[in-house]
Formats: C-alpha cells, sequence, structure tokens
C-alpha cells in the first residue's frame, strides 16, 4: 500500500502519549477489542470483572480528555503528508486514520447524519482509559465509555512474530478499520447491550464480525478518500490474512492446542475473512447485517 504524497494529514486525531503513559484515569466499562490473543483473554476478564486486566474498578472521576502529546511531538512535527506515511509506520497509522474517518464522515452525511470523530491514543507499556488501565499485551482497542481508540503500534510486530501474519500494511489499515468499526456500532447504538455473550454465535462475534465487515466498507472505498492510491490485490490479501491470524480458532488452536467455540468472542478465522469480504465487495454498511446467519 502507498499513500497519497500529496495528502495533508490531520495530527489532531491523534494524542501520542508514547513513553509517558496517560490516558483518562480510573473508569469502568467494556473495551471491545480487535482480535489478539490478549483481546481475547482480556474481553473474558471484563465479562467477569467489569474492569481491563489490571485495572482499577472504582471510578475516581478523572480527567475528561487524554494527556495529548507533548508540544514538538515526532508525530505533530513529522507527520504532516501522505509522503511522510509512505516513510514512518506512526505516519502510517495516522494517514489510515484519517482515511477512515473521512469516509465514515462521508457516510453519515449521505444518511443525513452527523458522524462524531474518535481520536486514536497511540500509546506504549500501559495507559489509562475510560475502562480501566490496559498493559500493551492486551492490544488494540476501543473504549465506549470514552469513545476513543487505542493503540500501541508494537502490536504490529507481535501479529507477524506471534500471530504468523505475513504483515504488511494493509494489514494494520484493516487492525484499525476494525476499531473504528466498534465505534461505528458505538455511535449506533450497537454497544449498548454489552458484547459479553460469548460462544460461535454469541453477541460478542457478531459484533466483532461487524466490525470486520466495516473494515471491509472502508475498504472499498479508501482510495476515494485521497489520502491512499487505489488499492491492489496484494493490499485485500494482506487484510484477508491478518483476519485470519486473529481467528478465535487459530489462536486456540496455536496457544492452548485445542479448539474450544463455547469460549469464542472475535470468530473464525474463516468468519472474520468472510466478514471482511462481504463489507469489501458491496461496500454498503447495511451489507454488514450479522444478527442472522453468521
Amino acid at each position: 500500500m502507498t499513500f497519497n504524497p500529496n495528502a495533508s494529514l490531520d495530527p489532531s486525531q491523534v494524542e501520542d502519549v508514547r513513553g509517558g503513559g496517560g490516558g483518562f484515569g480510573g473508569g469502568r466499562g467494556l473495551a471491545v477489542g480487535g482480535g489478539g490473543l490478549g483481546l481475547v483473554i482480556t474481553i473474558l476478564y471484563v465479562v467477569l470483572t467489569g474492569t481491563l486486566p489490571g485495572g482499577t474498578t472504582t471510578d475516581t472521576g478523572g480527567n475528561n480528555g487524554a494527556v495529548v502529546a507533548p508540544a514538538g511531538s515526532n508525530l505533530i512535527q513529522q507527520c504532516q503528508t501522505g509522503a511522510d506515511a509512505n516513510k514512518r509506520e506512526d505516519c502510517q497509522a495516522l494517514a489510515y486514520i484519517n482515511s477512515v474517518q473521512a469516509f465514515w464522515k462521508s457516510e453519515f452525511q449521505r444518511s443525513n447524519q452527523q458522524y462524531q470523530p474518535a481520536k486514536t491514543i497511540l500509546f506504549s507499556g500501559q495507559v489509562e482509559t475510560g475502562c480501566g488501565t490496559a498493559s500493551a499485551a492486551v492490544g488494540p482497542f476501543y473504549c465506549p465509555q470514552d469513545k476513543y481508540v487505542y493503540l500501541d503500534l508494537g502490536f504490529f510486530q507481535e501479529l507477524t512474530s506471534k500471530f504468523g501474519a505475513k504483515g504488511g500494511s494493509f494489514a494494520r489499515g484493516y487492525v484499525i478499520a476494525h476499531e473504528y468499526g466498534h465505534h461505528i456500532q458505538d455511535l449506533e447504538g450497537a454497544l449498548q447491550g454489552g458484547t459479553s455473550q460469548q460462544g460461535a454465535t454469541g453477541q460478542s462475534v457478531r459484533t466483532e464480525l461487524q466490525a470486520d465487515c466495516y473494515a471491509g466498507v472502508w475498504a472499498n472505498h479508501a482510495a476515494q478518500t485521497g489520502f491512499l492510491n487505489q488499492l491492489s490485490d496484494t493490499d485485500i490479501s494482506e487484510a484477508l490474512d491478518a483476519a485470519s491470524a486473529v481467528g478465535d480458532d487459530r489462536i486456540q488452536q496455536e496457544f492452548q492446542g485445542r479448539v474450544t467455540p463455547e469460549s469464542w468472542t472475535h470468530g473464525s478465522s474463516a468468519q472474520r475473512q468472510h466478514w471482511f469480504s462481504v463489507g469489501y465487495k458491496g461496500g454498503s454498511p447495511s451489507d454488514c447485517d450479522t444478527s442472522g446467519n453468521i
């Protein structure tokens, strides 16, 4: 994947707290994850305790805003154009975020609705969120309590080294678009009932598969946002490979030696690939109804 070198990036959509902690303090809530092993564990933990692993269970009434990147941060200084995204991974993440949100803003306008942007927090180590304290082991996730996406860029290395994905730029784009799919669900009220019902046909799996589908819908329109060049077959292959790598069945077989569908939270590799493809081929959010047969 290459980015339009002339595209102007908007760093205000990202808050960079890498190396300094930060984020929201002390909240409780259900974090909605992107599909790594840590995320599978996290969802199960949240179901039982109401907070993220290592997080506080008491609402301390902390800040209503996350710690902002210090003045002159690398992200703000160096992530200005698509040409920067072609050189730097953090700029690449910003370009994907800009593209995803540009698409959904346009999509909401077509329906005479107003899109509410969600910022992404780039962190390392651990971060305080409206859903509790999260470590890098959690992987990328969306917190409905504070309406932020949280991303440790180190996850993309684990995607290949731990989960066996081939990697590539558009694998990262898929992960980011999936998390923003949860934001769309939140705006539509689809997360209000929670996502804790486990199992191969449970609500958690349906929620995650719909987010995969929404990621595919964005991919269909990604080049039209002006941030990305036209997608290639290789780009889509990278996304599908990443979706397969974080399927519940593949992760369970790799790390526990057996597949237990009754504990699934994100869906099988085949399901995740299928629903991304449904969104990509159809290009319409209306194609992403996972309430029926999945």
